[in-house]
């Protein structure tokens, strides 16, 4: 690292240089320029400013990347975004987000899943109180998964409060009290009064994004979901009708050609568990601009296996599945977002075989490296409306950047401008 004497502005302009970009759909050579926690423009700072870079740091190779948005993770380290006791909510938020940066997320959604109205007002009373911080990942808004589901497709969540005969925006009102930092609910589009309310929720509280989830919807059903407002699908497969070749549920809205003309969005949890790698490759197939990479981590992420729980629930993780403890059901992951991103590119990446009638040819229809990280930073930050900001190495956005070697593993993360973890003995230690 080089450090040179800072100009009369006083304001430190730092240089990633040999490095590999992820931007526009692709990994070129390039370099990235911060000032003041954003990526700005070269050009403009030596012809207009006639100002070089105060510090110079030499990357030696690696994948510069905006940083991960994970906008489904249930907790880690021990935290239970279900089970927040009064007074410490700010505190455990904090201490996750200081935890994801060693696995390259710069931005996340708490999410919290079905839970007593009580618990709902005593957590979503703003997140006015998360102190401004560089060193740890931005906290996006939560992610309410429930409890308007279906009972059937409940998954890992509490029966007893589990609400599927009605849904009007009264109801959400009156379950959650505040949608002040909500960015995200996931509700089940067969629910009597569903359609009425995601409509709501688009006119009313735009800055709210409809998830379709834990739902025994058929594709019809589903469409209307999404021509009425709804943006995305909560963990595709997982928690849904099963694909029947005439029943096809919410998972033919993959390859929908009734849902209009507004993108839609679906999550997926690439851990190897959740997905399987053929599962993977036809939805990247299907619609390769439409998928989120998610955690769905639970509270034992980054813990030893054993006994755990979230919310209400027990979870039991044992080699790095976790059920309901008793049960084989899922009750979640307990994998990081770099992970992810390793496994998607892993199952996307297989040659594929197409039989013709002349002969048999093979071809390389993998997911590009580019079109994996966008999974996990672009997309997620289109789905919120923040690609102005986040999801992009583009002049003007944040500078939250992750710093990955050529087997994607983090060797770095940037927040704000400032590297705020690297690995130890990593390539940008010495």
């Amino acid at each position: 690292i080089n450090k040179k004497t800072m100009t009369a502005t006083g304001v430190s302009v730092a240089r990633y240089t040999n490095c590999k970009v992820v931007c526009h759909g692709d990994v070129l050579p390039g370099d990235v320029w911060v000032r003041e926690g954003k990526i700005i423009n070269p050009t403009d700072l030596f012809y207009g400013e006639k100002k070089l870079p105060d510090t110079v740091v030499d990357c030696r190779g690696l994948i510069v990347a905006p940083g991960f948005i994970d906008i489904q993770i249930n907790g880690a380290f021990g935290v239970d975004f279900s089970s927040l006791q009064e007074g410490s909510v700010l505190e455990c938020i904090e201490k996750v987000a200081r935890g994801l940066i060693a696995y390259g997320v710069t931005s996340f959604c708490p999410t919290i899943v079905t839970s007593p109205p009580d618990y709902y007002k005593t957590v979503l009373k703003g997140l006015s109180g998360l102190q401004k911080g560089k060193n740890r990942a931005n906290v996006l808004g939560f992610h309410l998964e429930g409890p308007f589901i279906s009972m059937e497709k409940k998954g890992a969540h509490n029966r007893d409060y589990v609400l599927y005969k009605e849904l009007s925006p009264s109801a959400i009102l009156s379950c959650y009290h505040s949608l002040q930092d909500v960015c995200i609910i996931t509700l089940a589009p067969e629910i009597p009064g569903a359609m009425e309310t995601i409509r709501w929720l688009k006119e009313e509280h735009s800055d709210v994004i409809v998830s379709l989830g834990h739902s025994s919807a058929h594709l019809g059903v589903a469409e209307e979901g999404i021509r009425s407002g709804a943006k995305l699908v909560t963990h595709m497969f997982n928690a849904m009708l099963p694909f029947h070749h005439r029943y096809p549920g919410m998972v033919g809205l993959l390859a929908s050609l009734a849902i209009g003309p507004g993108p839609a969005y679906f999550s997926l949890i690439t851990d190897g568990i959740h997905a399987h790698e053929t599962v993977q490759r036809i939805a990247f197939k299907a619609n390769p601009q439409g998928i989120i990479l998610i955690t769905d981590a639970l509270p034992a992420t980054g813990l030893p296996d054993g006994i755990h729980v979230l919310g209400l629930m027990t979870v039991t993780v044992k080699g790095g599945v976790a059920t309901i403890t008793g049960t084989d059901t899922l009750a979640g992951s307990v994998v990081t977002m770099d992970i992810c991103v390793k496994e998607f590119k892993k199952a996307t990446g297989k040659w594929s075989w197409y039989h013709t009638a002349i002969t048999h040819c093979h071809h390389w229809s993998d997911c590009t490296l580019a079109q994996a990280i966008e999974a996990a930073t672009l997309h997620p930050a289109q789905l919120l409306g923040l690609e102005g900001t986040k999801g992009t190495l583009n002049y003007g956005a944040d500078a939250d950047l992750v710093f990955l070697d050529e087997s994607l593993t983090v060797q770095a993360t940037c927040v704000a401008g400032d590297i705020v973890w690297k690995a130890p003995g990593g390539v940008l230690c010495s």
